[in-house]
């Protein structure tokens, strides 16, 4: 006799798993010959976009790797101190730093993606960062620069009560909100790319903690969160780009 499936392996997961597995598959974009997706989402020249210091240019002290891994912990409680935009610069870089963008179809980046495909981009809630107004940006990774996206000043609170009122989001100086662009992902991998994309989420946010420890910092990395409301909060549409991930990180008390 047969062990039954359990009830909790009989949802939307197992469906997924199901649907995405090799065989299953229709030919995808790349093998139809269409052209690859943007490498990053279009933003307005008007609004005000912040240079960040060059990589090379960024000094932060040594971290002795295994000490950083071992030591590894989500941290929610944080200094009052701001971060500094060289520490800021050197957390994006370290995240999704494009080193070389190659033929206008794929980049090198600090971090590894499936097929090179890096489908993700970079929102940052600023709280506390030298001499940048307190806002949502976003992390325009082909130039190294951050795009200001809105300064309302309740959007704090916004994004805490949609991260289910996670305190901590109050506290920190800034947060990372990820969101992924679906399409640069399937063009080459078909359905199978959502998998890869959630595998991807998880090796930016690690670069993150390990990070953020050259610089006095601690992260918390957070994967509950209204979906609907934070898309909605990004302006976003929840299908051709959604929210993936979040994390905040502050100097450690």
């Amino acid at each position: 006799m047969s062990n039954p499936i359990p009830r909790s392996l009989r949802g939307a997961g197992r469906e997924f798993m199901r649907g995405t597995e090799y065989g299953t598959q229709p030919p995808s974009d790349q093998m139809l010959g269409r052209p690859s997706p943007p490498l990053e989402v279009p933003y307005t020249k008007a609004k005000t976009v912040i240079p960040l210091p060059a990589p090379g240019d960024i000094v932060i002290p040594a971290v002795d790797l295994r000490d950083a891994i071992e030591q590894r912990e989500s941290i929610r409680n944080y200094a009052a101190e701001p971060l500094t935009l060289a520490e800021i610069g050197f957390l994006l870089w370290c995240t999704q730093g494009v080193r070389q963008a190659v033929d206008g179809t794929f980049t090198l980046r600090t971090v590894p993606s499936a097929g090179a495909r890096h489908a993700f981009e970079t929102y940052l809630l600023i709280n506390r960062v030298e001499d940048v107004p307190p806002g949502l940006y976003r992390y325009l990774a082909l130039e190294h620069r951050l795009a200001e996206e809105s300064r309302d000043p309740g959007i704090k609170q916004r994004v805490a009560a949609g991260c289910l009122n996670q305190q901590h989001i109050l506290r920190s100086a800034v947060i990372f909100l990820w969101t992924a662009v679906p399409d640069r992902m399937t063009w080459r991998y078909g359905e199978r790319g959502y998998r890869y994309m959630h595998l991807d989420a998880g090796h930016v946010c690690q670069n993150l903690y390990l990070a953020a420890s050259g610089v006095r910092c601690g992260v918390c990395a957070i994967a509950a969160f209204d979906d609907a409301a934070m898309n909605r909060l990004l302006g976003i549409d929840g299908e051709r780009q959604f929210l993936i991930y979040v994390a905040t990180v502050g100097k450690m008390p």
